[in-house]
């Protein structure tokens, strides 16, 4: 069930109907209930996987806590790892690593037939294993105390405003918000209206529209110019921020609405200033929990600079190997750890010579934030490339031609309008949060401000989305991260 469909918006003012008329105990039971519902809508087959990380984690939680000696806390924290990545592994990289297998031999000259699983991923099984693998290893570090209610553990794992993707919530953070009874504040319900329909623009006003540049030039990138490419790069960029935080905004809303409070996974990440700095912004509930359940256990920086960028370079590869079962997720994964490996040796050598020349920029070279900002973005839009493309081969020949033929055609511009006017209210809103500091500033505008912007939003929606379907203006797209 998507948030942006007709099924959904009957779905939601049912249960939240049903959720102000109940007593806390039975809006847990009932949004268990509704969290089943909307995750079967897809495939009912898919809540059999769902209950499977459910028992097998509040068993070993239990089991953790329980035990006396170390082996045997092990063991269950071991059962409870092997059953959530048994399962992401086998449905969501079988056929990956088998194909990739089945290539190596073949070039060693080895025929090892054409064996193939017809595989279903199942929607959203990224997020909720590792979502759920957060309380077995904070029970077994005993940051958290396991909970023998099965049913609302079964809602901190199955809670449907963010099941599919995201925020990845921690244990310690969303299980005692289920645990105890909820209070409706006004600024919470104003706020959550908010977060929902701003997450309703960005993805259907901004993303959906951008896919049509986007798709165009992916599906058939031969004849394009350098030019063509990184204005399809730039639509993606935004593309894939908008359809993203778009969810992440609509799913703390929801949640909001019903006293929860999400984290924030994205805190304006094209106006970060380095690769770190984007990764502090970007896809933050990920981000985090591969520093804090990854790369701290690997060693983190409290070892060796070359272990440190080990550790780094493992953890982005890991990192993009979760996006997908695709070599060039891998590829983009490793990027990226290069590029954090790189910002890591100038930081050093600039913090070396801080005390002989004044602060530098945070690439070491004496550029102004603006550039410094800039020029990640670039190197972020690069990186986007290998995430998109639906090849390696591709995205080989798309990246040769992003520096060969600059010239600006008829289409470039075509498409430049287009993004242009498209990410035209989201610029307005960033630069007024960047500037104040303050993600919900929309909020604190005066009521006329307020109102503008929203009539403004709305014709827009209205005039493209609405009136434009019969030209094939935007859609009621799928999220991308659904896929992850």
């Amino acid at each position: 069930m998507l948030f942006n469909s007709l099924e959904f918006a009957l779905f939601f003012p049912l249960v939240y109907l049903a959720y102000l008329a109940l007593s806390w105990k039975w809006q847990n039971r009932m949004l268990l209930l509704a969290s089943y519902v909307f995750y079967g809508w897809w495939d009912w087959r898919f809540l059999a996987l769902l209950w499977i990380s459910t028992i097998v984690d509040h068993f070993c939680g239990l089991r953790i806590a329980g035990a006396t000696d170390g082996r045997s806390r092990r063991r269950y924290l071991v059962l409870s790892m092997a059953t959530n990545l048994g399962l992401l592994g086998f449905f969501k990289y079988w056929n990956f690593f088998l194909e990739s297998a089945q290539q190596t031999l073949r070039s060693l000259g080895a025929d090892p037939g054409a064996f193939h699983l017809e595989v279903v991923l199942p929607v959203g099984i990224s997020f909720y294993t590792f979502q759920t693998m957060t309380y077995t290893i904070d029970v077994y570090r005993r940051q958290v105390e396991p909970t023998r209610r099965f049913f609302d553990f079964a809602l901190f794992v199955a809670f449907f405003p963010q099941l599919v993707a995201g925020p990845i919530e921690r244990a310690r953070t969303l299980l005692p918000q289920v645990l105890a009874p909820r209070r409706l504040a006004p600024g919470q319900i104003s706020e959550g209206v908010y977060l929902v329909g701003w997450g309703l623009f960005k993805k259907v006003f901004i993303a959906d529209n951008l896919a049509i540049v986007v798709e165009a030039t992916f599906a058939d990138p031969t004849g394009r110019t350098g030019v063509e490419i990184w204005i399809a790069l730039y639509a993606f960029a935004f593309q894939i921020y908008c359809d993203f935080s778009g969810y992440t905004d609509i799913a703390r809303g929801l949640a909001k609405l019903m006293g929860f409070d999400l984290l924030v996974n994205f805190r304006l990440p094209y106006f970060a200033t380095n690769p770190a700095d984007f990764w502090r912004r970007w896809h933050i509930s990920l981000s985090t929990w591969l520093r804090d359940y990854l790369y701290i256990p690997l060693g983190g920086n409290r070892q060796s600079p070359l272990r440190t960028h080990r550790n780094l370079f493992l953890t982005m590869l890991l990192g993009g190997l979760w996006h997908g079962a695709a070599w060039t997720f891998v590829l983009w994964g490793a990027y990226h750890g290069l590029l954090l490996m790189a910002h890591r040796v100038v930081r050093r050598r600039r913090e070396a010579r801080r005390r002989a020349r004044p602060p530098l920029s945070p690439w070491g070279v004496p550029l102004g934030r603006v550039a410094a900002i800039a020029f990640t973005f670039h190197l972020v839009c690069i990186g986007w490339l290998l995430f998109r493309a639906p090849s390696l081969e591709q995205a080989v020949a798309m990246a040769g031609a992003l520096f060969g033929d600059l010239t600006f055609t008829t289409r470039a511009g075509l498409d430049a309008l287009g993004v242009l006017f498209f990410v035209g209210p989201l610029l307005v809103m960033q630069a007024f949060q960047y500037r104040t500091g303050d993600l919900s500033c929309f909020l604190r505008w005066q009521p006329t401000r307020r109102v503008a912007f929203v009539l403004a939003c709305g014709f827009l929606m209205f005039y493209v989305v609405l009136l434009g379907r019969e030209a094939g203006i935007g859609g009621g797209n799928e999220f991308i991260y659904f896929q992850f």
